[in-house]
C-alpha cells in the first residue's frame, strides 16, 4: 500500500490485508515518525517543528525544545485517538498509532537532507527531496 500515513487509513488497510506499506510524507506531527522507526530523536539535539531553532541551540533553546517535546504527548494523543478506536474495531485488540506506523516497510521522506537539520535516520528511510519542485525559469 502506497500511502501518506497522516490519516492512518493506509496503515490500517495494509495491516488488515497483511501487505507491506510504503509511506510518502513530508513531515509527521509529534515526532511519531522517529518513534515508529525507532530512530534516535534526542530533544537536546533535534529541533522541534515550528520553534525556528537551529541545530546549534543555546541552553535556553534546548530547555524550550525539551518542554515542547514533553507537551507533544498531551496534544498529539487526541489527534490519533479516533484512528486508534477505528483500528480497535477492525482488529479487536488495542493498537496504537505508533504500532501501526512501525510496520511501514519504506519511508519515502520528501526532505532534502542537505537543507534539513542533521539527524540520525534508519535504513528504511529514503530522502527523495525536490521531487515536487518547479523548473527554474
Amino acid at each position: 500500500v502506497f500511502t501518506d500515513p497522516i490519516l492512518m487509513c493506509g496503515p490500517i488497510i495494509a495491516e488488515y490485508l497483511s501487505v507491506p506499506s510504503v509511506y510518502f510524507l513530508r513531515g509527521f506531527p509529534c515526532g511519531m515518525d522517529f518513534e515508529a522507526t525507532q530512530c534516535p530523536n534526542p530533544p537536546s539535539y533535534v529541533p522541534r517543528l515550528f520553534l525556528n531553532n537551529s541545530d546549534s541551540m543555546t541552553f535556553a533553546q534546548r530547555v524550550k525544545n525539551m518542554l515542547v517535546h514533553m507537551l507533544e504527548f498531551v496534544y498529539c494523543k487526541p489527534v490519533f485517538a479516533q484512528f486508534e478506536d477505528l483500528a480497535y474495531e477492525i482488529f479487536q485488540k488495542k493498537v496504537t498509532a505508533t504500532d501501526l506506523l512501525s510496520r511501514g516497510s519504506v519511508w519515502l521522506m520528501r526532505y532534502d537532507f542537505v537543507f534539513e537539520f542533521p539527524r540520525p535516520v534508519m535504513p528504511n528511510m529514503v530522502f527523495i527531496g525536490g521531487i515536487n519542485c518547479g523548473q527554474k525559469k
